[in-house]
């Protein structure tokens, strides 16, 4: 694992890509405030880039520097998950121009999962996280699910949890908006 976190964040920190394990299923990473390294993301997907993606944190109290208004119910929710959360919240901030929505909202989970949480804390800055799948595919559940037009397109695999076949389920999703709204998206 060591290895792993080491190649992950000199990739990032080049303004790579990655394939990598998470608290949900695999996603595919690179540096949240590396507009270039996003718009690859979007790229590898054939995603719109109008459509946003996700942001992992590996503690709470890191979410001050990428939210401008920290609703106080998104605390509590954080706090009594049972399982993997993203919130998203109506205004990021200090992340890359292109990963947020064209309202300005960012979906932000802090992971709990051994090794995401390792590479968030090791490469100091917050990770993107989306599906390792091209746009309108099913997500794979797996590694052994992850198409080979995905693992061509990253410049780093981790090999860490290569050989799980646990079939991983992606977060819930809670909508902060404005006067204490709460919606659930997934």
């Amino acid at each position: 694992m060591i290895n792993d976190l080491k190649m992950a964040c000199e990739v990032m920190r080049g303004g790579g890509i990655i394939l990598y394990p998470t608290d949900t299923i695999w996603g595919i990473g690179c540096d949240a405030t590396n507009e270039e390294a996003v718009q690859r993301v979007y790229e590898l997907k054939k995603r719109i880039d109008n459509k946003a993606m996700l942001v992992l944190v590996d503690d709470a109290a890191k979410l001050d520097r990428y939210v401008e208004e920290m609703p106080d119910i998104a605390w509590d929710l954080i706090e009594v998950a049972d399982k993997p959360l993203t919130v998203i919240y109506s205004q990021g901030k200090n992340l890359a121009k292109n990963l947020l929505a064209e309202d300005g909202s960012i979906g932000i989970r802090v992971t709990r999962e051994d090794f995401s949480r390792r590479l968030c804390e090791a490469f100091r800055k917050p990770l993107v996280s989306t599906s390792a799948n091209i746009s309108g595919e099913p997500s794979p559940a797996n590694f052994s699910e992850i198409s080979e037009e995905i693992k061509e397109g990253v410049d780093y695999i981790v090999q860490y949890r290569r050989d799980d076949r646990t079939k991983a389920t992606p977060s819930s999703i809670i909508k902060l908006g404005k006067g204490g709204l709460v919606q659930v998206i997934r």
